[in-house]
This record gives C-alpha cells, structure tokens and sequence, in this order.
C-alpha cells in the first residue's frame, strides 16, 4: 500500500515506515504531523485517485529530525564590469517516518 501526498509544493510517493525529506515542517523531534492532502492511494484494490485530492483520505508520520542541508554556493557575475557576489544558502529541511496510511 503506498499513497502519494503533497507538501511543500511538491508530491511525495509514501509508504508505512518510509522516512522523507520534505520542506520545513513547524515541530520539534517526536512530534505527530498528518497530511491531509492525498492526491492518490493504491492498496490490494486499486488505484484510487482524486479530484484532486482523496476525500477522508489522511497520512499520519512523526518528525524524526530538523535540519539544513549541504550549503550550496551562489555566485552572481557580469563580466567586465567589476561586479560579483558571492552568497551561500542552507535549505532547511524535516525528515518525516510515515507511521499510518488512512483510506
């Protein structure tokens, strides 16, 4: 059984006991989160998709840890023109374990 859930602008495939990186989430360590937008389940039966998204449908996970990712280098240029910028970025992020899939 798997579902496929959106959060932070983008779509996830879950299963139970699955642990993602997704966007940053408000809570600490050890706290419940539950996404109610569930684009589509699939189980023994079938396929269900929604319009958009799965009515009743929920997924339920716990927040494993906070944090921020590798630091990427931006670097703004102009040749011959004496202009740079250099400028790093850390992505904040929330690893989530998916502890139940509600159909």
């Amino acid at each position: 059984m798997y579902a496929v859930i959106a959060t932070g602008g983008k779509q996830y495939r879950v299963s139970v006991g699955d642990e993602i990186f997704v966007e940053k989430l408000v809570g600490e360590a050890g706290d419940a989160v539950k996404f109610d937008q569930v684009l589509a389940i699939a189980d023994d039966n079938g396929l269900k998709a929604g319009t958009p998204v799965v009515e009743g449908a929920l997924v339920e996970a716990e927040i494993v840890k906070q944090g921020k990712q590798k630091k990427i280098v931006v670097f703004k240029y102009k040749a011959k023109k004496g202009y740079r910028r250099k400028k790093g970025h850390r992505q904040p992020y929330t690893r989530v374990r998916i502890n139940k899939i509600n159909a």
